[in-house]
């Protein structure tokens, strides 16, 4: 037989050659470092044998992939360890999340933190075995018959539409439902951790029994382990939630559970997001709207929401007329958009919205800014001709890499989400959809990932992801192309031949919910936002009171330059207003006395900089102008 390498090179190889035997044909580095393999696109166990011609990847763990099986395989370790001190343990399922694992648990007595310690100990005894984890295969019926007795397991296998259904053991008696692959044994896990437990409900229903969910992680290293532990209590001194009240940003009160409230300096930055934002869009040809938050039920139905959207909406009922709060903003610019007739030679027709939408979001997964049910959303929508559905793509993705490289975030990728099982719209559109996506993401050579079946009801969608300072990932943009919702919405436009024809219909946003970004934007940067955003830019600290004056005049020439200034006249001591002026976060402070009084400078200190300098406060005022007119994220008094 002969298969085909990830470099194009082919190698003949016998029948039935395992993935593991491959792996040592190629070279004995590779076969140190396998742990799976990819047939075909398919992942698989490293003893699975290649029965005809094939493409072949070899995985490690320096892949994404191979990260993911050693988490898996780790969470069936401590699936087994957690059964082994509590027999009455039901195991429910133990999916891989980023950057760990969890598994949910059917068991009565409570797991807590103080028993992380001896469940650990268990799962390195497990891992030290170095025990191969076995796949056994069984029809259907089978494992159905096998697992008569066990709800949750048996819940599962229904949920699958496959005939053979796999098993895992890796050791004496432990034995679990899963698709697999995973590692070739036990001791391939080497660096863990428990890191927490929660109460979850079976498939998100409050019907349902209270199940217990123990998270996870897994590393390929005790240094990576070390490293990611170490990013995690970097991030609770980057609390958004925390840094907030201390900077005096917004609040949350249980007057309104999930809505945030935001404070004249959280207001500050979030209008330099919205000036920026607009200046962009008017740049790269929107316009902008504004639709009613209510809409009636009527119009949810006619868009496709009721039947897909319904139970994340909240619904009104006036003047004998049901109402139903508005979860998103495209079907209000569809009925702006037929309140007159098009012409072709409008297109492309690009129309931007900063919409407030509200969405329930349960009480439990609420988190800060992160999660809230009233957002608002920089949603955009492009009508066009088929035509220029690729131009105009292209276009949404120029922008919005100029928007994130703003912000100071340059680690980004995108994915391509497809059909999902629930959806509207024929094959055929959808096929067209996804096909033009495709075809523009060629076009900028941008490498993206393929999320099949994760797409939008209504049509598949671009998602950008962008990575912090603390190399998380985060959502932010969508791209989403619909032809379903004009047709919904009986929209048209005349064309060439002076027919009336359907529009394509472009839904996009950049930033997504504008709460949430300003909430990554606080813990990417932990508090200490660019001179651009700063909510106060630069602090005139005099160190005395017979400097009070001279502190006056520098704050008026600061302000009547348009830069957000405050001035400390109190009584303190210097070393007292830094302090205090520290907390704030104030890119620059400007300490005056005497000497500067009779030069007409200021004292420069750069946030996070013990240095200072001292300049003129004319060129002081020029240099910070040009770092804001041009959006620089570092606090150098460089020119």
């Amino acid at each position: 037989m002969r298969v085909t390498l990830p470099d194009g090179s082919k190698l003949e190889i016998a029948n039935g050659t395992t993935a593991k035997q491959l792996a040592e044909k190629i070279g004995p580095g590779l076969a140190r470092a396998a742990i799976a393999a990819k047939i075909n696109g398919q992942l698989a166990d490293l003893s699975t044998p290649i029965t005809a011609d094939a493409t072949i990847q070899i995985i490690t763990l320096t892949e994404a992939e191979g990260l993911e099986i050693l988490r898996h395989s780790c969470a069936h370790i401590m699936a087994e360890a957690v059964c082994s001190i509590w027999p009455a343990a039901k195991l429910v399922y133990g999916p891989t999340v980023e950057d760990g694992f969890y598994y949910d648990i059917d068991l009565d007595e409570p797991i807590s933190p103080s028993d992380f310690e001896r469940i650990e100990k268990k799962m390195y005894e497990i891992a030290k075995a170095d025990k191969p984890f076995i796949r056994k295969e069984r029809s259907r019926s089978e494992a159905l018959t096998k697992l008569a007795s066990d709800r949750y397991k048996t819940d599962n296998i229904n949920r699958t539409d496959s005939d053979v259904i796999s098993f895992y053991s890796h050791g004496d008696g432990f034995e679990d439902l899963c698709r697999g692959p995973h590692l070739p044994s036990t001791g391939k896990v080497v660096a863990f951790k428990i890191m927490s437990v929660a109460g979850a409900y079976w498939h998100g229903d409050p019907t349902q029994k209270m199940l217990q969910r123990v998270y996870g992680t897994a590393w390929p290293t005790k240094k990576e382990l070390d490293a990611y532990l170490q990013r995690l209590e970097e991030a609770k001194k980057r609390d958004h939630r925390v840094l907030g009240k201390q900077l005096d940003l917004f609040s949350f009160n249980e007057a309104g559970p999930g809505f945030a409230f935001i404070h004249p300096k959280g207001m500050i930055v979030w209008n330099a997001i919205v000036e920026f934002w607009r200046g962009v869009h008017n740049k790269y040809g929107y316009e902008e709207i504004k639709t009613p938050i209510i809409l009636n039920e009527q119009l949810w139905h006619k868009s496709g929401h009721w039947d897909n959207y319904k139970e994340n909406m909240y619904f009104t009922r006036f003047d004998d007329t049901a109402y139903a709060i508005k979860p998103m903003n495209c079907p209000g610019g569809c009925l702006v958009y037929k309140t007159r007739q098009h012409s072709y030679r409008e297109f492309p027709m690009r129309v931007a919205e900063l919409g407030l939408v509200h969405r329930h979001e349960a009480s439990g997964v609420m988190h800060g800014l992160f999660r809230v049910r009233q957002f608002t959303q920089d949603d955009a929508h492009i009508f066009c001709t088929p035509e220029q559905i690729k131009p105009e793509i292209i276009g949404v993705i120029e922008l919005a890499f100029e928007i994130y490289r703003a912000f100071g975030f340059e680690d980004f990728h995108i994915e391509l989400s497809t059909k999902p099982a629930k959806h509207i719209g024929s094959d055929e559109i959808w096929d067209i959809s996804t096909s033009a996506l495709k075809d523009a993401l060629k076009h900028k050579e941008i490498e993206h990932k393929i999320n099949e079946g994760d797409g939008a009801f209504y049509g598949p969608k671009i998602d950008f992801h962008i990575r912090d300072c603390l190399k998380r990932s985060w959502q932010l943009g969508t791209i989403q192309l619909d032809f379903s919702m004009p047709q919904r919405f009986e929209l048209v436009y005349t064309d060439k031949d002076n027919t009336e024809k359907t529009p394509v219909m472009i839904h996009r946003a950049i930033l997504g919910s504008f709460e949430r970004f300003i909430g990554i934007l606080i813990e990417h940067y932990g508090g200490n936002l660019p001179l651009w955003l700063s909510p106060e830019q630069v602090v005139v600290l005099p160190i005395s009171e017979k400097s009070n004056d001279y502190a006056k005049i520098v704050e008026k020439k600061l302000r009547d330059a348009q830069l957000r200034v405050g001035c400390d006249l109190s009584d303190e001591k210097i070393d007292a207003k830094i302090a205090k002026a520290h907390s704030r976060k104030p890119p620059y402070m400007l300490v005056v006395g005497p000497k500067e009084s009779q030069s007409g400078t200021v004292n420069v200190r750069i946030r996070g900089d013990k240095k200072t300098k001292t300049v003129e406060v004319d060129k002081f005022i020029a240099m910070a102008n040009r770092k804001i007119a041009e959006k620089k994220v570092g606090l150098t008094l460089e020119d």
